[in-house]
């Protein structure tokens, strides 16, 4: 089955903000009912990369980082429609090819149901996860919303 080359860019000023947003605060566990204005400051906070085919956004994945030493990556979606396709890797590998994001001593991320998508790029399970602390309020966006 031939399908199209996907584009990977970290130009903010490419990414489709309507669908990312409705994506992850209506279809998405980890971000249903997020407030828009707490989105657009996650964004303008962060290393966004959009994935696009024929210059329609179909993908999306956000980084919290400092580009030297230390990333967070979150929020990572394909659409449903282009799932099963290979997008989600050839997203993953242009987002570690980033000049912004070489050489980084740690990369961390968090998934209930997608760790086959992160292992061949490398991620394992945490070596030490008792030395890893979080303080996690799942219900902020009810009371912000």
């Amino acid at each position: 089955m031939q399908t199209s080359e996907l584009t990977v860019s970290n130009d903010k000023t490419l990414l489709d903000i309507e669908m990312v947003y409705a994506f992850l605060s209506q279809e998405t566990g980890w971000a249903k009912g997020m407030p828009r204005d707490t989105f657009e400051r996650a964004v303008a906070g962060s290393l966004c990369f959009g994935g696009y085919i024929d210059g329609t956004q179909i993908a999306f994945a956000r980084l919290i980082t400092d580009e030297a030493t230390f990333a967070y990556l979150c929020d990572v979606f394909v659409l449903p429609a282009y799932r099963g396709k290979g997008y989600a890797t050839t997203l993953m590998k242009q987002i570690f090819a980033s000049p912004s994001l070489t050489g980084l001593r740690r990369i961390v991320l968090v998934t209930t149901d997608a760790h086959h998508v992160y292992e061949p790029h490398g991620f394992t399970q945490v070596a030490n996860p008792e030395r890893y602390m979080e303080l996690h309020n799942p219900d902020v966006y009810k009371t912000t919303a």
